[in-house]
């Protein structure tokens, strides 16, 4: 069996490798556990410069004790983390820590640009393919998560805006908003969270939605999570698109948000329906200047690197059972639909690899 890859990326191919895990993040770090524990070989490759997933690019003033549902990787706690330091410090020195403490000697930087069928159909191998060198694998879990796909939604006159426009993913936390007058687009618990934080410095700021938002009241129960869940994976089970857990279980009602409620922050407006030079205008009539457009709209799963494998349904989206891509039970996806949640990844990673071994046990490799 090949081993763990090397902590640096050199420029020649590495040798053929049972399983390619592709993202180290919470869904690539947990495959990986589950890999090394179940002694299958198999290298992890990342993009990112260090330790941390997306985590390491969310902004400084999301610290913490802010985060919702942050669950531990298998096998090691994260404890005695400051509530008040930045997120992205925190779990990426959980990462990191994680990373030594198992071995897991993520190649970084290696941006993963296709992956192909190396020939021989089912029981063939797989090509992964990056600007640092190509793996020949029996199998891939692909990790890759959302945040390198970040939707900027369409507007007439868009282009024609004077002003800033902004995405979640580039959002520098609100000191940058003092005396702006600011637009936020978006109906998730980020745009709650980017309102909450510019509404202290910026001269205005409006929220618009395309749908009236959701609180929920009171506790969120296991119940509750497994319905969520079942309506994402039912998405991804009819091939289409698949939404977020947390765009099906609604706003937390925290004590933050009611005082959002209480003051007007959170008033929330339909979205407009086109963008002047100087802001943003609706139908009947209605305008609202703006110095800055936020879109906090959402991401899309970052899974272009699979398109030569033809995986995705007439619907859009990757149709998978479990963890196994319907089309090509070679490939993994984890992170992806019902799993995107951080328990989710957990328990996928662990899926997927149950699935892998038998699939190993099942094609020999000289049949590779």
């Amino acid at each position: 069996m090949a081993r763990v890859g090397e902590d640096t990326v050199g420029t020649v191919a590495a040798a053929d490798v049972d399983v390619v895990v592709v993202g180290a993040g919470q869904a690539g770090l947990s495959s990986a556990y589950h890999l090394a524990r179940a002694g299958i070989g198999h290298v992890v490759l990342d993009h990112a410069p260090r330790p941390g997933g997306a985590w390491q690019f969310r902004w400084p003033s999301l610290t913490y004790g802010k985060v919702h549902g942050m669950h531990a990787l298998p096998g090691m706690e994260l404890v005695g983390a400051d509530p008040l330091r930045p997120s992205s410090e925190v779990i990426g020195e959980y990462f990191a820590a994680y990373e030594e403490r198992f071995g897991l000697r993520v190649r970084r930087p290696v941006d993963v640009t296709a992956v192909r069928d190396g020939g021989g159909g089912p029981a063939g191998r797989l090509l992964v393919e990056s600007a640092s060198g190509s793996w020949s694998a029996r199998a891939l879990i692909n990790a890759t998560g959302t945040w390198d796909r970040p939707f900027w939604p369409r507007y007439p006159g868009q282009e024609l805006f004077r002003g800033r426009q902004l995405h979640t993913a580039n959002y520098p936390g609100p000191g940058e908003f003092a005396g702006a007058r600011v637009v936020v687009v978006g109906g998730g618990t980020s745009a709650v969270q980017h309102l909450l934080e510019i509404a202290g410095v910026a001269a205005r700021t409006t929220w618009v939605t395309r749908r009236p938002p959701v609180f929920r009241e009171g506790g969120f129960g296991e119940a509750d999570g497994r319905a969520a869940v079942a309506r994402v994976e039912e998405r991804v089970r009819q091939g289409l698109p698949p939404q977020s857990v947390v765009s099906v279980t609604g706003l937390a009602l925290t004590d933050a948000v009611r005082a959002g409620l209480d003051s007007g922050v959170l008033e929330r407006r339909p979205v407009f329906d086109r963008i002047t030079p100087t802001g943003v205008a609706w139908a009947d009539g209605r305008r609202v200047d703006a110095d800055v457009i936020l879109w906090a709209t959402g991401f899309r799963a970052a899974v272009d690197h699979l398109a030569p494998l033809r995986l995705r349904e007439p619907g859009g989206g990757i149709r998978i059972e479990g963890t196994r891509a319907v089309r090509d039970e070679r490939v993994h996806l984890v992170g992806y639909g019902p799993s995107a949640s951080t328990i989710g990844a957990n328990r996928a990673g662990g899926a997927a690899v149950r699935e892998i071994r038998r699939l190993l046990a099942r094609v020999p490799a000289d049949a590779a």
